[in-house]
């Protein structure tokens, strides 16, 4: 007996998208191990696995550290983003660099606009964040963006969120160089 094909579907297919308190009861249920973000309904992965990505996070912390002070890093925690987006959406930059230290963070994240800059260390997933990240972190009002693309060797820049979009995007190669509030950076530096 010969098999059967199915029609294919003329609709597109069902996708489930969580809600951050069903992220939440998957993460405390051990269903989630790792670390996760949750991107537009999705569970996302964390890089930085590998040498590269991590060495990479490594150098951006000691520089920005050397800049603002470590008491306004925060690594790979999570922001709050734009009210329409908080359902769906909590994101965890690979850095944060906060505007100040506030006393109510123990109560809550901080906010897109409560920000100096967000930094995402990318190598396989550049694309993600040059769009997707972008889009909701321009949304959140955070008004400096950077990608740190380690396979590329550059850095995107993005600057003056309107609209839920950066106005100002610039990529910066390995031998040039960044700044953000009258400190510069050699791109290389933070490469490796």
């Amino acid at each position: 007996m010969a098999a059967q094909l199915l029609p294919a579907s003329s609709g597109p297919v069902a996708r489930k998208r969580f809600t951050r308190d069903e992220f939440h009861r998957m993460e405390e249920s051990g269903i989630l191990e790792g670390g996760y973000e949750l991107i537009e309904g999705d569970p996302i992965e964390k890089m930085g696995r590998n040498p590269a990505h991590a060495n990479a996070l490594r150098l951006m912390c000691v520089w920005l550290a050397a800049c603002f002070g470590m008491a306004r890093l925060s690594v790979q925690l999570p922001i709050e983003v734009a009210p329409g987006d908080q359902q769906r959406n909590q994101p965890e930059p690979d850095i944060a660099v906060l505007n100040a230290l506030l006393p109510d963070y123990s109560q809550r994240h901080p906010r897109g606009d409560e920000l100096t800059l967000a930094v995402e260390i990318a190598d396989s997933s550049s694309r993600f964040d040059l769009a997707t990240k972008a889009a909701l972190y321009a949304r959140a009002a955070v008004p400096e963006y950077w990608v740190l693309d380690v396979t590329r060797r550059v850095l995107v820049v993005h600057r003056r969120p309107e609209n839920g979009a950066y106005r100002s995007v610039e990529r910066i190669a390995e031998q040039e160089t960044a700044s953000i509030n009258g400190k510069t950076l050699l791109v290389s530096t933070v490469l490796g």
